[in-house]
């Protein structure tokens, strides 16, 4: 195990690749799930304006 660990003795130059890269796609992922609920959210006002304000449950 320790062998796989030590990456044939580069591992610090890939550990620290592989949390840079984890942590660039955590952010990746995260922005893209914000600015996704920010568009539903937008888009349900938009189709309640459209309707004149009554929401699918109330209608």
């Amino acid at each position: 195990m320790s062998d796989f660990l030590d990456m044939g003795g580069y591992a610090a130059f890939i550990w620290p690749a592989y949390l840079i890269a984890t942590v660039i796609l955590g952010g990746i992922l995260a922005q893209t799930i914000i600015t996704m609920r920010r568009r539903e959210r937008l888009a349900d006002t938009l189709r309640q304006q459209r309707r004149g304000g009554l929401d699918e449950d109330e209608a």
